[in-house]
């Protein structure tokens, strides 16, 4: 079976390869290395240096003929998504749009949508299961919520299979250290640097999942036949403080960090339940956060 990957040279995109190409899918990625590095990708597959919104992006489906897609590719940054909400929509949702349609014209057997924990908003009560009440609070996670629905339309009108896939926080080795999706990537960069630390909060909590656990979902994602929308998450609450001073522990640097205002946009709480996932998809996390972060910081020693 053949597996085109979006973003594939990206941070998650460069794992997911990995766990596909683990278990003999023949790899096509597609990545325009705006964020993505050629050096993520050790393994045997094939690349296409494409945009998602590229006109050429028709000739690969033409060509390569996948049989699936997973659909990682997107502008992640919820305070770039407030700055610039025009780029945001062309990638984030113009982007899939075109990516479904080829899907339909070129009969993909099924597609996987990476969406986010953003698109719950301010949640009530925790942890957050799939039927929770949406309310984006960015137009990133606004722009993640509509391709969703794209996504569901689709597979209504066109009978395209598709798995949306809600990702809490997701953090391990390759990450770019921007913005509030690269939080753990950040400090143990300006830790290891020995750099002046900030933390906008500090009380705001997440959900932070290995990205090895990610990989692993996308793969039981196109080998399921179960569609719908599922959480990937650890199911566990963890604040920004303590994430910085589990960090500080494990590279046994003390640093005290400058304190801001949470920004604009940001989320309270945010905790994914993953039963759904582990029910439907047979997935489940396999690294705590301590493991988790460990292997990370050894990455980046390394």
């Amino acid at each position: 079976m053949k597996v085109l990957i979006t973003g594939g040279a990206g941070f998650i995109g460069s794992h997911v390869v990995e766990e596909c190409l683990s278990q003999n899918y023949e790899v096509v990625v597609v990545d325009n290395f705006s964020s993505g590095n050629i050096e993520n990708l050790t393994g045997n597959c094939k690349v296409y240096q494409v945009d998602i919104n590229d006109e050429h992006l028709k000739n690969v489906f033409e060509i390569e003929k996948p049989d699936m897609v997973i659909h990682l590719a997107a502008q992640a940054s919820v305070m770039k998504s407030i700055e610039n909400p025009l780029i945001d929509c062309e990638i984030n949702i113009l982007g899939t749009v075109r990516l479904l349609e080829y899907a339909r014209i070129y009969r993909v057997k099924k597609m996987v949508l990476a969406s986010s924990a953003a698109v719950y908003g301010n949640p009530k009560e925790i942890p957050i299961d799939e039927k929770f009440p949406l309310n984006p609070l960015s137009f990133y996670s606004l722009s993640k919520w509509s391709s969703e629905r794209y996504a569901q339309l689709y597979e209504s009108l066109y009978g395209i299979p598709c798995c949306i896939l809600r990702f809490s926080n997701v953090y391990g080795p390759r990450q770019n250290p921007q913005g509030e999706a690269g939080v753990v990537s950040i400090f143990i960069n300006q830790l290891l640097n020995h750099e002046e630390m900030a933390i906008y909060g500090g009380q705001q909590t997440r959900d932070f999942i290995y990205v090895k656990d990610v990989a692993k979902a996308c793969l039981r994602a196109i080998e399921s036949p179960a569609t719908g929308i599922f959480n990937i998450s650890s199911c566990s609450e963890t604040s920004i403080d303590d994430l910085f001073t589990m960090t500080s522990l494990l590279t046994g640097i003390s640093v005290k960090p400058l304190k801001y205002p949470l920004r604009q946009g940001e989320i309270q709480k945010s905790v994914l339940g993953n039963k759904k996932a582990t029910k439907e998809l047979g997935w489940k996390s396999m690294h705590s956060l301590h493991d988790g972060l460990r292997e990370t910081i050894l990455s980046y020693r390394k």
